[in-house]
């Protein structure tokens, strides 16, 4: 009975060792394609990165921003560059007016000091809009009007250099006057307008500032003539004694023949005899004795590179 109960007891339980290793070689079976993410093929020994093997494994790198795209062409995923982005102005700098550039279509700059007693001001350089100087007086000398206007206005330290240079001229026997001195950004435009309607654009540009660009708006500038008011801002003064005068001691007492004659191309206007512009004393022999334009004088003495 003890040897019939061993043999049974031993069958009964290779049995149900069978059957549990059975159940659990089952339990641990599992398909190739649930593999969890991220998992390497370790058989085959390729990785899953599709970046050539570069980059962290199982995971597609995003694109580049800016990259070129593929050889066949793929456009960048970079952000396009906003369009008209090349029209603004740089460094400063005003974009003209596309149909009526003051310079034949060059950059036009803004000045950044109008006060400057030697500010330049000309087709290529102007001053900010409606710029007005804040201390304007009326210089004690003559004038060739009666009315009480702008333009018997100057900056303080040119009132009193002008005032120095008409007394200078009445010792010699040369009366001068006034004929045009401070105008404002908004009366330009109206002479300047005006003009073209009279001589059409391109001769207007030759003897008037597009509006921002006039030097009477710096304050610094005075028109004369002689206080007959002959010849005033015309061709003619050029030849008075009043013209010789100026041309021969305006520089002693700080003022420049702003366009002088056969400098055309490098101021943009035509010869004014009349147009004085005040740089102070020091600048204005310097001019004198060179022979130059402001515009010589001032790009010579700060380079254009500073």
């Amino acid at each position: 009975m003890k040897r019939y109960f061993n043999r049974t007891t031993a069958a009964l339980l290779l049995a149900g060792c069978l059957v549990g290793l059975s159940a659990c070689a089952d339990k641990q079976a599992a398909p190739a394609d649930t593999k969890p993410a991220g998992e390497t093929g370790a058989s085959s020994g390729t990785s899953a990165n599709t970046g050539g093997g570069s980059g962290t494994p199982g995971q597609t790198p995003p694109p580049k921003t800016g990259d070129a795209g593929s050889a066949a062409g793929t456009p960048s995923t970079g952000t396009p560059p906003s369009s008209g982005s090349a029209d603004k102005p740089k460094d400063g700098t005003t974009a003209p007016d596309a149909k009526n550039p003051p310079n034949g279509g060059k950059t036009v700059q803004v000045v950044a000091k109008p006060a400057d007693i030697a500010v330049l001001v000309n087709k290529t350089y102007k001053l900010p809009d409606n710029y007005k100087p804040d201390d304007l007086v009326e210089p004690n000398i003559p004038f060739i009007f009666q009315e009480k206007n702008e333009k018997r206005l100057m900056r303080k330290e040119a009132a009193g250099a002008l005032e120095k240079l008409v007394a200078a001229a009445k010792k010699d026997g040369v009366s001068l006057a006034g004929v045009s001195g401070y105008r404002s950004q908004t009366t330009q435009k109206t002479l300047f307008e005006n003009y073209v309607k009279k001589d059409g654009e391109e001769a207007a540009r030759k003897y008037s500032a597009v509006p921002g660009h006039s030097e009477h708006q710096t304050g610094l500038a005075m028109d004369v003539s002689g206080s007959d008011g002959k010849c005033a801002a015309s061709d003619c003064f050029g030849g008075t004694k009043e013209a010789k005068w100026l041309a021969e001691h305006s520089a002693e007492h700080g003022f420049i023949i702003r366009y002088p004659k056969g400098k055309e191309d490098v101021t943009g206007y035509q010869y004014e005899p009349w147009h004085l512009r005040y740089v102070g004393t020091k600048a204005a022999k310097e001019i004198a004795e060179k022979g130059v334009t402001l515009e010589e004088y001032m790009l010579n003495a700060i380079p254009v590179s500073k």
